[in-house]
């Protein structure tokens, strides 16, 4: 992976990990939490995607399919605090 390619990556998981904590009301977790919930995201949204027949192109698919893994991820954290 290139040094471009792994920005590119870095940004989107970014990206979802404030998104999903914007959509499971949480006041986010900062940056490192953010990019790290949102690099998680991704890998759990991209199996769960393949698993699913789903392909999703470009960049605004890859933040679509990397917010879905960390609400998912989000969604899975909370149940298990209770």
């Amino acid at each position: 992976m290139g040094t471009e390619s792994l920005l590119v990556f870095l940004l989107v998981g970014l990206i979802a990990g404030f998104l999903a904590g914007k959509l499971m009301k949480g006041s986010g977790f900062g940056l490192i939490g953010n990019l790290g919930v949102g690099v998680i995201g991704a890998f759990l949204g991209g199996w769960i995607f393949s698993v699913l027949g789903v392909v999703a192109g470009g960049i605004i698919g890859s933040i679509v399919t990397a917010t879905v893994g960390a609400v998912i991820l989000l969604y899975l954290v909370q149940i298990m605090r209770k």
